[in-house]
């Protein structure tokens, strides 16, 4: 699903949008140092809920990861 959602023109509005968030990076570092080691199957939707952020900025962040990770 998020391979498709890459293909959309409106992916790189969203990122662009969820990276210039306050937070963003605190919330990226966190999610990769504390919540993944714990729960690497985590889904955007529960990181929406945990976090208090909004959804697109988890999928990005997710993505993000995973590609770093090279997933």
């Amino acid at each position: 699903m998020m391979e498709d959602a890459k293909k959309n023109p409106l992916w790189l509005i969203l990122v662009e949008t969820a990276q210039n968030l306050p937070l963003y990076n605190a919330h990226k570092a966190y999610i990769r140092d504390t919540i993944l080691p714990e729960r690497p199957e985590v889904t955007a939707e529960e990181l929406t809920h945990r976090l208090n952020m909004t959804l697109g900025e988890a999928l990005v962040i997710l993505s993000e990861l995973k590609d770093e990770n090279g997933d």
